[in-house]
């Protein structure tokens, strides 16, 4: 089911995927300070806020121990 990564390349690809999830990270916390006057805007922001969380919690928190 999943492909285990090995050596430098696994590495490498963590440092790549964490990244991405921070940039996405950072977007969604920049539109979501532009949404007060947008609610249905504000509201899908946070879901995609909490997504987010999520790919922290299960993919950058292990790799970080």
């Amino acid at each position: 089911m999943y492909k285990i990564l090995k050596g430098k390349n696994m590495k490498a690809t963590i440092e790549k995927i964490s990244s991405e999830i921070e940039a996405l990270k950072l977007g969604a916390e920049r539109l979501k300070a532009m949404s007060d006057d947008i609610p249905a805007l504000n509201r899908n922001l946070v879901r995609v806020l909490a997504s987010i969380k999520m790919l922290e919690l299960n993919f950058v928190e292990p790799f970080q121990k």
